[in-house]
Order: C-alpha cells, then sequence, then structure tokens
C-alpha cells in the first residue's frame, strides 16, 4: 500500500477509507511510510501507510 501513500504530499486533502466520520484531512507530513493528518472529526492522526491507503480528494 505505500506505493498509493508515496504520492501523498503536504497540503493534499485525504480521506480515510475505513472512517468516513473523520471527514476531509490534509496531510501535514510523508516521511517513511508514516502519514500524519489533519483530519476535521479526529484531528492529528499518524497513518502507518503500509497499513491504510488512503484516499486522495481532488475536489472538496
Amino acid at each position: 500500500m505505500t506505493d498509493l501513500n508515496a504520492m501523498l504530499e503536504p497540503g493534499m486533502l485525504v480521506r480515510h477509507p475505513q472512517e468516513a466520520d473523520w471527514g476531509l484531512g490534509q496531510v501535514q507530513s510523508n516521511i517513511g511510510g508514516k502519514v500524519t493528518v489533519m483530519f476535521e472529526h479526529a484531528g492529528k492522526v499518524v497513518i502507518d501507510g503500509n497499513r491504510v491507503a488512503l484516499m486522495p480528494v481532488f475536489d472538496s
């Protein structure tokens, strides 16, 4: 799954595929397979890119 997350850069918008109630998230960093995202309803979350493929959002 890291291939999908490798393209994520700070500022990009994403959604978590299993946590729809977290809302829209903005990537804060993507370092060594760990993606830090600030979600609307869950706050700052560090995602293990080896376990979860975040879904990029191109229009909110």
